[in-house]
This record gives C-alpha cells, sequence and structure tokens, in this order.
C-alpha cells in the first residue's frame, strides 16, 4: 500500500509515521521546504511523545519519504489523505479556499482505483458539494473509478500516536463501498478500532457533534461557575459530587477556549445552520459565553478594587494547553485586548516561547527572573512551571491581584500572602487585611 500524507504537520507526521509502522509506504507532502527537510534528516520541528522514534525507523526501513511537489507525492500512491488546517474567515465562515486547490492538484493526479480521504473537520456536505466535483474534473468518478472517504481526525497534541491507535477511527463514503474500503484500510493501517458510519455526511457530522458538545459543556460549567461565586459555594466541590451519578459529566471552567477545534468547529454548523433554515441558539450562545470569560475574570478584579487603567497585567502562558507550544485562538489574546479595553497594557511570559517570539504576536515580553511584577497577574496556562507559586515572593514584587483562570492554585497560600485571588468557581477570596 503506498499512501501520501497530505499536510506534515502536527497531526499529519504522526498519522504518516504510524501508516508507515503499519507496513505502508507513505509519502509526506507539504509545502513548507523546512519541514520536508527535516522529515528527511529524521527530525522533529515539534515535540510530540513517540513520533521522532517512528519517523526515525520509517527513514531508516525507506518506508517514509518527503516531498513539496504533490504531484511527486501522488505518483505511486494508493490512497491519498488530506489533514491540513481550515481555519475561520473574518466572517467566522470555514476558509476552504486552501483545502480546494489542494483537492484541484490532486485531481490532476488523480488515478483509476485511488482513494482520496479527508481528515480536515469540515462543515457537513463540504466533501461531497463542494471537494468531489473538484476531484471529478479529472474525468473520473467518485464511488465508480475512485473511492472518496471521511475520516475525521481525533487527536490530541500530547497524545496522538495513543489516540491514533486506540480512539475508534469514524469513517463515511461516497458509496458504502467506498466507506467499507476506507474502514478496512484504516484498521489494516493503523490498527485502530473503525466506526463506519457509511455516508460522508454522517462522518463529517460525527466530529461536529463531539467539538459541539465539548465547547457548550464547558460554557455550562462557566454558568454554573459564575452562580457558585454569586452564592458563595466553591463549584469544584460541586462538580465533582455531581459528576458521580453517571448521568452527567461537567467539564471544567476557565478562562476560556483555545486551539484549533473547539473555538473554530462550532462557526461550521451555524453556518450550514443558516443556509438550511434550522434555527440554532444554544451553540452560538455557548461560544458568546466561552469568549466572554476573559472580560468576566477582569471585571471580578476591578469590583475588588485593581486599578487596570493606565496600569499593566501580566499574563502568564501564551499556549492554550499546558506543556504545549501552540498558541491558535489562545485565551491570551483575549485577555490582552479585555485589558486594553479597560486601559492596561499586558505583558505576557510563557516558558516555552522566547521574548521574540511573544513579541511577534504583538505582547511585551516580561521578564520573570528581574521585572517587577504587575499588580494584577492572570494565570493562562498551567504550564508545570506556574505550578508552585511563592505568592509571598510575588506579593514583595508588586502583585496584588491574582486571577487564576484554571483554578490551578492554592487560594489559602494566595490570601495568606496578602493577595486577593479569584478563579472561575470560586468566590472572591480577599485578605485578612481588606477584611478589617
Amino acid at each position: 500500500m503506498n499512501a501520501a500524507v497530505i499536510g506534515a504537520g502536527k497531526m499529519g507526521l504522526p498519522l504518516a509515521c504510524q501508516l508507515a509502522a503499519g507496513g505502508a509506504r507513505v509519502a509526506a507532502c507539504d509545502v513548507n521546504p523546512a519541514v520536508v527537510e527535516a522529515i528527511l534528516a529524521g527530525r522533529m520541528l515539534f515535540d510530540e511523545p513517540g513520533v521522532e522514534v517512528l519517523l526515525r525507523q520509517a527513514r531508516q526501513a525507506g518506508t517514509l519519504t518527503a516531498t513539496t511537489d504533490l504531484a511527486e507525492g501522488l505518483r505511486d500512491a494508493d490512497v491519498a489523505i488530506v489533514i491540513i488546517p481550515v481555519l475561520l474567515t473574518s466572517a467566522n465562515t470555514a476558509d476552504t479556499r486552501v483545502m480546494q486547490e489542494v483537492t484541484r492538484q490532486i485531481a490532476a493526479s488523480l488515478r483509476r482505483g485511488m482513494m482520496v480521504c479527508y481528515e480536515t473537520t469540515l462543515p457537513v456536505g463540504t466533501t461531497r458539494n463542494c471537494l468531489r466535483p473538484i476531484l471529478e474534473t479529472s474525468g473520473l468518478r467518485a464511488g465508480v473509478d475512485f473511492d472518496l472517504v471521511f475520516s475525521p481526525e481525533r487527536v490530541k497534541s500530547q497524545h496522538v500516536l495513543e489516540h491514533l491507535t486506540e480512539v475508534p477511527k469514524i469513517v463515511g463514503g461516497v458509496t458504502k463501498e467506498s466507506a467499507a474500503r476506507g474502514a478496512a484500510f484504516y484498521h489494516e493501517y493503523l490498527g485502530a478500532p473503525v466506526i463506519n458510519v457509511e455516508t460522508l455526511e454522517a462522518a463529517e457530522y460525527a466530529k461536529l457533534a463531539g467539538m459541539i458538545y465539548r465547547d457548550v459543556n464547558i460554557a455550562l460549567a462557566n454558568e454554573l461557575a459564575a452562580y457558585g461565586e454569586a452564592v458563595g459555594v466553591t463549584f469544584s466541590a460541586v462538580r465533582a459530587a455531581a459528576n458521580t451519578d453517571g448521568e452527567s459529566f461537567l467539564l471544567l471552567p476557565g478562562i476560556g477556549v483555545g486551539g484549533h477545534c473547539t473555538p473554530v468547529y462550532p462557526y461550521f454548523l451555524l453556518q450550514d445552520a443558516e443556509r438550511s433554515g434550522v434555527s440554532v441558539s444554544l451553540t452560538p450562545n455557548a461560544r458568546l459565553l466561552n469568549d466572554l470569560q476573559a472580560a468576566r475574570a477582569l471585571d471580578r478584579v476591578e469590583r475588588l478594587g485593581a486599578r487596570l487603567a493606565g496600569n499593566e497585567v501580566l499574563i502568564l502562558g501564551l499556549g492554550f494547553r499546558p506543556k504545549v507550544k501552540e498558541h491558535t485562538f489562545s485565551p491570551a489574546f483575549r485577555i490582552a485586548k479585555a485589558a486594553a479595553a479597560r486601559g492596561a497594557r499586558a505583558r505576557l511570559h510563557d516558558p516555552l516561547y522566547s521574548s521574540e517570539e511573544i513579541a511577534g504576536f504583538q505582547f511585551e515580553p516580561w521578564d520573570w527572573q528581574s521585572e517587577r511584577m504587575p499588580e494584577v497577574v492572570v494565570l493562562n496556562t498551567a504550564h508545570p512551571e506556574y505550578g508552585a507559586p511563592d505568592f509571598p515572593s510575588w506579593r514583595d514584587r508588586g502583585a496584588r491581584y491574582i486571577v487564576d483562570g484554571r483554578n490551578y492554585w492554592d487560594a489559602r497560600a494566595a490570601v495568606a500572602a496578602d493577595l486577593f485571588y479569584v478563579a472561575p468557581g470560586v468566590p472572591d477570596q480577599r485578605p485578612a487585611a481588606a477584611h478589617a
């Protein structure tokens, strides 16, 4: 089996390596020459446990190559797997322009008997109604001359290989026969369990449904957390107790939702629901509620007495997840925007990013070792480097208000150090001096 994986980034390269480990001969295709050069040298440009070992093994065995020339990568391919990003336009609709261009290039190399599979999350109907016609400009017919499959990626940074082999692979096809062949391919070469939902639309929808569930559940947790703050009950204990009956699975509240997936894919449903005349309210309201968490956190410290106008706010963490150097739609950007709206200037520290990288994202870097701390400190990312804060030292260096956006720290320790402390679902904590 010869497979071409189109898009050799943080999700595509692990997939290519795992397919090679499963017995396929793989061409990893990417437009970035630096990515291709690194793959050919057996090097990783990002951190993902276990992948570099598989990469080196595949390169040594000659089962994995890489190229910037898509036609070359597709020359011997039996299967072409597309896993490139689709994000949002300024109007919050799916930006499929790059996907369409890649599909046009696939059409130019398409041969009878090939399988084309899309793993990138797409609005329902996109594979059949948008991408299929482009592929058929080749003169070949989907479901007759070549198989067309949709099988959404279901992996997570720092756990990609584990998810590739253990999380069920959802597969749908342009015909039942295409779906069955797609399911057989993934089962054989990934070794993963497979769920054949038969149609392209069902497979596209399954991924969207899961992501929207997550966004709505987080929004519910944020709403319940706010209620707990108001009535003086810490939500974490309530959540833990509620989740013991097997009927509920409340997620964690927080200062915002980031990443390529959860803040993006609900809009894929919303754009199609509007075109289809379907009334939706829960999904957009959840999206709005989660996006407002950063502003709400700063409102809380202002009510406690923090002076934001003309001062600085220190944001700890640019990444949207702990230990992951990935900033797409990070809540840090919304925190900075909320601070600016209140007349404050955002500073930022993240142990995974250099000062030059931080400045490149329009943040002013903050030097942990030498600088005095701003009065307001906001935790965005629960990196382990932030796990044991020296609150008395922070107080001596100028900190006064702590926003624990991830419920990562001990509120009692902060208050004992004469600091104000707020966190999602935790009633405002004031130091003893503030009560006097």
